[in-house]
């Protein structure tokens, strides 16, 4: 069994009991929350679709860890103006615990 979800304006595969990171969340380390933006929920050959979510569905997870994202440098340079600018950035994760997919 496994579900499509919408959280953080990104969509992710999941199935009970993965792993996923995604964009923070409020929440402390331990808590159980519930992501009710299901957009498909698929069960063998039982397959449910939503427009543009599903009914009734719910993705139960439960917050594993807040941490940082791999650093990405940001470089941009306009050539014989003598212009460089080099900037990283670090994005605010989430690490969620899938425990349970309801329809």
């Amino acid at each position: 069994m496994y579900a499509v979800v919408e959280t953080g304006s990104k969509q992710y595969r999941i199935g009970v009991g993965e792993d996923f990171d995604v964009e923070r969340l409020e929440g402390e380390e331990g808590e159980k929350i519930s992501l009710d933006k299901v957009l498909m929920v698929a069960d063998g050959d039982n397959v449910h679709l939503g427009r543009p979510y599903v009914e009734g569905a719910k993705v139960e997870a439960e917050i594993v860890r807040h941490g940082r994202g791999p650093k990405l440098v940001v470089f941009k340079m306009k050539r014989r103006k003598n212009m460089r600018r080099k900037a990283g950035h670090r994005q605010d994760l989430t690490t969620l615990k899938v425990t349970d997919i309801t329809v």
